[in-house]
């Protein structure tokens, strides 16, 4: 299928990318060109600004956690109906794995055959800057840069600089942001604070595309997009199972970090996906097989978790009852016996598994990992693996033994997660697009024990 696309990197972290692609996808949207949004990477915070954009979900497109043919197919199904998808990178350019190229922003665009724009901060330079793109632009032999905005750079000094960088480089220019102090989004130990949490982010929002829309080339951008080629990838979906469990998604400011093609997965399988809030509801949605607790910050909401007793009292009972679970990170630390929060004040947690969580001060066991199970669970068998990631700044005093997560293109190993016949828990998160016969296996559970709780006759 043809799908215009582009994609937006830098040079490194903090240039500007979240803002350069949230101003050009509501501008395009406003123009009533229908975009669509994918990131380069695990990150899952960076997409959820996307959807704010847009009102859908955006996709990751990782490949570490992808074959290439699995994230072209992702990539031809999230832009189904889309006028052009806009790919954010992730770092800079060319950082990958462990001082690698792979699983860069690089190789993405490589793998999907898509032009990069190359997003520079413009402050305190002026030549220096076009040194920049030219290295970027040789560094590889089809670097696939094929154009540069400016950001962070003021009106007077934008046409000499993009003249500059023209000259120097023989690229094209797309325009540029200015520094825009009401329109920055502020961060936090995880990276940026959540989309859900800026009260006047679509007024910062129309404030960016206002600004995309006198300063940048949006027609130009276009033109570029359309100008790559089809992606020969087939969408192949799994064959569903024979029945529709409901599957209980925790979502709140606590819980909020999830793969939507991830979580589509179980979609595709039959699953019917329940959304609730272990802040706000007083008791689990009902006649559910499964149960999902992602990643997120419940250390920054301990204590009104901990104080939704009767929340807490239904989780318990329900993970020990058997309902199959599967909790990354966050939902790990959830499901332990206590959480301290920020300030190194202990909360009682559900209590389902043995541990409290506790702030380290810096990122722990971060990155890529291989997740390699040591037994047979609910989502693995022995010896089968996933490719995964950790990245959280709470330990455990109990983080599970049951599987060995392996840094790639190293000699690091060490044992992680918990994994029995009815729950996945751990650190680690992974992507069910990855290993969909993990999310087969979570999905046959969840109808499994529907039908012992309600009868042979359950299907929704």
């Amino acid at each position: 299928m043809t799908t215009p696309r582009i994609l937006f990197c830098a040079p490194a972290s903090g240039g500007g990318k979240t803002t350069v692609t949230c101003a050009v996808l509501r501008a395009f949207l406003r123009q009533n060109i229908r975009p669509m949004a994918c990131k380069s990477g695990p990150d899952y915070i960076d997409p959820m600004f996307h959807s704010r954009v847009l009102g859908a979900q955006s996709c990751n497109l990782d490949l570490f956690f992808f074959r290439p043919e699995t994230a072209r197919s992702l990539l031809a199904r999230c832009s189904q109906g889309a006028d052009l998808t806009v790919l954010e990178g992730a770092m800079g350019y060319y950082d990958g794995i462990n001082m690698s190229s792979r699983a860069s922003a690089w190789e993405l665009a490589a793998v999907t055959e898509t032009p990069a724009v190359l997003v520079v901060d413009g402050r305190g330079r002026a030549l220096s800057a076009a040194a920049e793109v030219r290295g970027f632009q040789s560094f590889r032999e089809n670097s696939r840069i094929s154009g540069v905005i400016l950001n962070r750079v003021s009106p007077m000094v934008y046409p000499r600089l993009a003249e500059t960088i023209r000259k120097e480089t023989g690229l094209p220019v797309f325009g540029y942001l200015p520094v825009m102090e009401d329109c920055s989004i502020e961060s936090r130990h995880l990276g940026l604070v959540t989309a859900a949490e800026i009260e006047d982010l679509q007024a910062r929002l129309d404030r960016l595309a206002d600004q995309a829309e006198r300063t940048i080339d949006l027609d130009g951008l276009l033109a570029l997009a359309r100008s790559t080629g089809a992606l020969d990838e087939t969408v192949e979906l799994p064959e569903p199972v024979a029945g529709h469990p409901r599957i209980a998604v925790a979502r709140d400011k606590a819980f909020c970090f999830y793969y939507e093609a991830s979580l589509q997965v179980l979609r595709d399988l039959g699953a019917e996906i329940v959304d609730f809030s272990p802040l706000e509801d007083r008791k689990l949605p009902e006649n559910i097989g499964g149960l999902y607790l992602g990643g997120g910050y419940p250390e920054l909401y301990a204590q009104q978790l901990s104080q939704n007793e009767s929340m807490l009292a239904a989780v318990k009972e329900a993970v020990k009852a058997g309902l199959p679970t599967v909790a990354e990170c966050g939902g790990f630390l959830y499901l332990g016996e206590a959480l301290q929060d920020d300030q190194g004040r202990s909360w009682p947690m559900v209590g389902a598994l043995s541990g409290e969580g506790f702030p380290t001060g810096k990122l722990s066991r971060f990155g890529y990992v291989t997740l390699t199970a040591r037994g047979d669970s609910l989502l693995f068998r022995q010896g089968d693996s996933i490719p995964a990631h950790e990245f959280h700044y709470w330990d455990s005093t109990c983080c599970g033994g049951d599987f060995t997560a392996e840094k790639p293109l190293s000699q690091r190993s060490w044992t992680a997660g918990i994994g029995t016949a009815t729950m996945y828990a751990g650190f680690p998160h992974f992507h069910f697009a990855a290993r969909p016969e993990a999310a087969r296996r979570f999905v046959e559970a969840a109808l499994a024990f529907e039908k012992r709780e309600c009868g042979p006759e359950v299907d929704r």
